[in-house]
Order: structure tokens, then sequence, then C-alpha cells
């Protein structure tokens, strides 16, 4: 039952790029929850799984014996949720967060990359793609500010708002 959890049903053997697979399912999900439930209710579940996933990764790394297995991908999902929630409204405002996402969480720069190092158990695993999560929404939302400052609001505008 934790494989299925922590690989996101699966999604995490799907190769090439296991954590893009994940990420692409936890973005297609968010866009369910953001449209019928509200972008609040999205950032509260990215905080709630990335809380419910810190001790299920503590106990499944115990019993595989790993540490941030490539078929883990439910931090990939939490932390693009929380990217979706916190970023530019519209389906440009999710793509760009799941692009950002993704490059902040393969590039691991700054504090990203020490926590990756340094924090161990599931609080590592989850920790630098939440944070990658922030800073990859926080981008979105500038984009969205910047395409409103030029006039490009039209590439914003979409019936998910």
């Amino acid at each position: 039952m934790k494989k299925i959890f922590v690989s996101f049903f699966y999604v995490g053997f799907l190769r090439p790029a296991p954590g893009t697979w994940g990420s692409v399912a936890g973005a297609i999900i968010a866009y369910f929850i953001y449209e019928y439930l509200g972008r609040e209710t999205l950032f509260l579940a990215s905080i709630a799984l990335f809380l419910f996933s810190i001790k299920i990764i503590d106990a499944y790394e115990a019993q595989t014996k790993s540490h941030d297995a490539s078929h883990i991908v439910i931090d990939e999902v939490a932390g693009v949720w929380l990217a979706i929630a916190l970023g530019a409204s519209g389906v440009l405002g999710a793509i760009l967060g799941l692009v950002f996402f993704r490059i902040f969480d393969i590039s691991k720069p700054s504090i990203i990359g020490k926590i990756d190092k340094n924090v161990k158990g599931g609080l590592g695993v989850m920790g630098d793609d939440m944070l990658a999560g922030v800073f990859a929404g926080i981008c979105s939302a500038l984009c969205s500010a910047l395409f409103e400052h030029f006039g490009l609001n039209e590439l914003l505008a979409s019936p998910w708002v």
C-alpha cells in the first residue's frame, strides 16, 4: 500500500523521467481540485499531502532500505500542487507553475539543494520539492504580473480562473 502511495499509483515507475511524469500527473489532478474546489483547497491539500507523506515515506524507506528512490513521486505531486496554488491563475499559469517547478526540482538551486542533501528521511524527500513549489509559484505569479504590465492579459485568460 505504501508503494502505491509513494509512487502516486505507480506513475513513479514510468520511464524515462519519473519525476516529470509524477509532476504532470499531479498537475492534472491539481486542475480538477482547483477547478471544482478552488485555489485555497489546492493549497491546503498540498500542505496536507506534505505532512501526511513524511511519515509514510519514513516507513517506506525503512522497509526498502533506500532513500529518495526515483519511483517516489508523491513529493513532486505535493510540490506542483503548491506551485499551481501559489502561482498565476488560468491554464497558462498552471503550465508555468509546472515548468518552473520542474526547473527548480531538477536544478535544485540554493537552499533547495541544501535541503535535498542535508535533510534525511521523509522530511528531506518532501522538503526540497515543497520549497521548489514555493519558488515556482512565485515565478509563475511574477510572469503573470509581467504579462499584465505589458498588456498580454489574454495569454492568461481561460475558463480556469
